[in-house]
């Protein structure tokens, strides 16, 4: 795949992760593109690829020679949070945002740079269930995040309401957290903010209006023994190895 790293730095760097997202990327990244170019920022858009089985390599790769901004990296195991993490290490921008492929916010990309660039906070999470959000997915996903975060605050002393979905923070600050971060796939996102607040960054949420695209590509079903599991790693990651 296509790896451009060259160039002059961007002030903004989007990691999204993509795993058989053959159906939605191109129109996708199209309609980002067009929305990002009417903002007064230079930016990469790092597509984090994670074991598709799918045509999403090929697509990306297509996107990437289309759109020089694009970068597309790859990993062969279908693995969000290492696919993230990459796309993090990676990331050149000052400010790094963190995105969804079926979001695409660039509200919360607005909202989230201002407070970073006027240095109100170093790291901002979009809460879907804080106050003021709105959150148009499924019943069992809502319940789902509420309870995850509920555990996280319960065991490891989180102090927020949401962990997963949009982010947005200092690169410089925030690298050094993702490289020392040891749980991935699903709760890679959990460990970083937690790590993150643990460090004394100043984490800030803003509310968020969540309305996705498609189904999950992976179902809630099938995601649960994983999200268990990782919870007792981050647990040890956290609160025994520190």
């Amino acid at each position: 795949m296509v790896d451009v790293t060259t160039g002059p730095r961007p002030l903004i760097s989007i990691v999204i992760p993509v795993y058989n997202e053959e159906a939605i990327l191109r129109a996708a990244v199209v309609d980002l593109i067009d929305r990002l170019g009417t903002l007064p920022w230079s930016y990469e858009l790092i597509i984090a690829e994670n074991g598709s089985t799918d045509r999403t390599v090929e697509a990306a790769a297509e996107l990437a020679a289309r759109f020089p901004q694009l970068v597309c990296r790859h990993t062969d195991e279908p693995n969000y949070g290492k696919a993230l993490r990459e796309g993090i290490q990676h990331a050149r921008g000052d400010i790094v945002i963190c995105d969804e492929i079926d979001l695409c916010d660039t509200d919360f990309y607005e909202r989230a740079v201002a407070l970073l660039r006027d240095d109100s906070a170093d790291f901002v999470v979009g809460s879907k269930v804080m106050e003021g959000a709105t959150d148009q997915r499924p019943f069992f996903r809502r319940l789902g995040t509420i309870v995850i975060n509920g555990i996280l605050r319960a065991t490891l002393g989180f102090k927020g309401t949401d962990t997963h979905g949009l982010k947005a923070f200092a690169r410089e600050l925030t690298q050094p957290i993702a490289a020392a971060c040891l749980v991935d796939r699903d709760l890679f996102a959990s460990e970083l903010v937690i790590r993150a607040e643990r460090a004394g960054l100043r984490v800030q949420e803003i509310p968020v209006r969540i309305l996705e695209k498609r189904p999950p590509t992976i179902g809630l079903a099938r995601r649960v023994p994983s999200v268990l599991k990782n919870l007792v790693r981050l647990f040890i990651a956290i609160r025994i190895k520190g």
